[in-house]
């Protein structure tokens, strides 16, 4: 029986335009009101599979925006398991043998697996042999695999196969150096969940170490923002509604020196035979997650934590999720129901 045309939802460049779109919107909200600084050094580039946008308030130096940018294309080169040479690629190339890494691919790489440790294996960063077979975030039309590959393809997925050793506990291959090694040969890693909210903390960071006190970074559903707009009135953040139109809003939140993550199942998706997938996989059963949320939105000073938070959240579903994110003291949270209905966690002030 031929198969149904698929109808795709967003691809990549509807998905570069919208996300234009939402930055256009936030840089908006964020310039009202500003009376110190009417100008703002702003700039956008494409990194990380998404449009990414450095809003600097107070300094007139573009350096300061060069070196944002150069770093991101450092962590590009670093996380990214699809270029070639990355270390992430040198990782799930290595056959099971040591790899040397950079002291940042180690550090992501163990929050990714703490986070797995966390939630169980709910999130884990060998999912790559399943999310391969769906092509999402490739060149390739993402499509349904043969449920055989699937279940092959499950059976790399371990984050125990993990084995990772720094300077202080060398591997006795590689003494002294950050060493990187995957127990099984086919188990490859992918840092997706977490890596856009670690490079958002770390061009804080930087941005910090330059004088910058008034900033936003945005990556996609990431946003950071750098204290306070020069007016001293918080930034306001719009977030979108699941499967609106493009710049509809739920409503904004006013924040202050904090990130906003939000992690949804309708921007990489599609329906092949009358049957809705999406990009967030279920380790599982290889399939995408399948419960009552449709989106995910975390508040929370560390963007990395927001990130891991945020997936973990989406894939536990409504009453497993809500229950495990109450446990987290700096965290807030909205949750969007597949119906439009909302729950939000008593420190989460949406206008």
């Amino acid at each position: 029986m031929k198969s149904e045309k698929k109808s795709f939802i967003k691809n990549d460049k509807t998905l570069y335009a919208a996300i234009c779109l939402m930055l256009i919107g936030i840089t908006l909200l964020s310039l009202t009101g500003c009376t110190r600084n009417t100008e703002p050094l702003s700039r956008t580039g494409f990194f990380f599979d998404t449009v990414i946008q450095i809003t600097l308030y107070d300094t007139k130096d573009t350096a300061i925006l060069d070196g944002c940018f150069e770093l991101a294309q450092t962590y590009e080169q670093l996380f990214s398991p699809t270029i070639e040479g990355s270390d992430v690629w040198n990782i799930n190339h290595s056959e099971g043998v040591s790899v040397n890494v950079k002291e940042e691919t180690l550090d992501l790489l163990s929050a990714a697996v703490d986070y797995a440790v966390l939630t169980k294996g709910v999130i884990d960063p060998t999912i790559r042999p399943v999310s391969e077979l769906w092509h999402f975030g490739s060149e390739d039309e993402p499509c349904v695999p043969d449920e055989s590959a699937i279940k092959e393809a499950l059976t790399h997925v371990s984050y125990q196969n993990i084995r990772i050793a720094n300077g202080d506990t060398p591997d006795r291959n590689h003494p002294g150096r950050y060493t990187v090694r995957l127990d099984d040969p086919k188990a490859a890693i992918d840092l997706g969940c977490i890596a856009k909210g670690y490079i958002a903390d770390k061009l804080k960071e930087y941005l910090l170490s330059q004088g910058i006190q008034s900033a936003c970074i945005s990556l996609g559903g990431n946003v950071l923002v750098i204290g306070e707009k020069p007016d001293h009135s918080p930034f306001r953040i719009g977030i979108q509604e699941p499967f609106a139109p493009d710049g509809t809003s739920l409503g904004t939140v006013e924040i202050r020196d904090t990130s906003l993550v939000t992690s949804g199942i309708y921007e990489r998706c599609f329906y092949e035979d009358g049957r809705f997938y999406h990009h967030v996989l279920d380790t599982a059963t290889g399939y995408p997650v399948d419960n009552e949320l449709a989106a995910v939105t975390i508040l929370c000073p560390s963007s990395t934590k927001a990130d891991a938070l945020s997936t973990s959240c989406l894939c536990l579903g409504l009453s497993k999720g809500r229950q495990f994110l109450d446990s987290f003291s700096d965290v807030e949270y909205l949750l969007v129901t597949k119906n439009g209905t909302q729950y939000c966690s008593a420190g989460f002030a949406m206008q």
